[in-house]
């Protein structure tokens, strides 16, 4: 698994870092990403320190675990048990053993499996309610990691992996995703490369009050009216399914 990752906090000057945070992982074939929760602001609390505590202390669980053997509900566990300030995140962990991508994922970020030009699996979205996501946290509104779900996707030589926070996922539909890589990797494109053409999609559509977005469809969904993307931080890591 070949990965690259691309990111664009949401333009905010007094939080240029924005809320989301990553990891790639090659050693250990492991990869994730997390997305502090924005409400935290109004408490005058951070929301990206939570995410990237997160991600700092997965990577340290990761170190523990042998390779080909990593558990990444057991990564999620380890790194929540060492996270100790406020705030709240979403996060979702990808490793690959034995011709099998296996996840755990809490919230609303998440992946999806590109094979032959067709989007062939995403996971599904773990929220409460509307724009409400399972969240990861110290305080008793928060859930827990057992509150993980977990899946096994089996993978096959040239898959690409589209690993995202919700600013990815809420701005640019998956068939959509799949053009955009197919135009870029047919160019020769490596991960990094795939991954900033997709965050640059997911971007526009975020600024653009008309466009036609999956967050505007749910909200819909949800009752209420709401049209054009969510300007969000937007998050892209991608795999390639290659020989060893």
């Amino acid at each position: 698994m070949v990965c690259g990752s691309f990111y664009i906090p949401k333009q905010k000057d007094s939080k240029p870092q924005g809320d989301d945070a990553h990891f790639i992982c090659a050693e250990k074939q492991t990869i994730g990403v997390a997305d502090g929760v924005g409400g935290w602001s109004s408490k005058g609390v951070d929301a990206g320190q939570y995410a990237r505590e997160l991600m700092a202390n997965s990577i340290k669980a990761i170190q523990d675990e042998e390779k080909g053997g990593v558990d990444p509900r057991r990564v999620i566990d380890e790194a929540y048990s060492n996270t100790n300030v406020e705030g709240s995140s979403t996060a979702c962990i990808l490793t690959l053993k034995n011709n099998k991508l296996h996840a755990a994922n809490v919230g609303d970020s998440g992946f999806m499996l590109i094979r032959g030009w067709k989007d062939v699996y995403k996971s599904p979205v773990q929220q409460h309610s509307f724009n409400h996501p399972y969240q990861l946290g110290n305080e008793t509104s928060c859930d827990r990691p057992s509150a993980a779900r977990t899946y096994k996707v089996p993978v096959k030589l040239w898959d690409v992996i589209v690993l995202g926070t919700d600013g990815l996922f809420d701005n640019i539909f998956a068939d959509n995703i799949v053009d955009v890589a197919k135009m870029v990797i047919q160019n020769g494109a490596e991960p990094e490369q795939v991954a900033w053409a997709i965050a640059e999609h997911a971007y526009y559509n975020s600024l653009d009050k008309f466009a036609a977005t999956p967050y505007a469809e749910a909200a819909l969904m949800a009752g209420k009216e709401r049209l054009g993307g969510k300007p969000d931080d937007i998050t892209v890591i991608v795999a390639f399914i290659v020989e060893k």
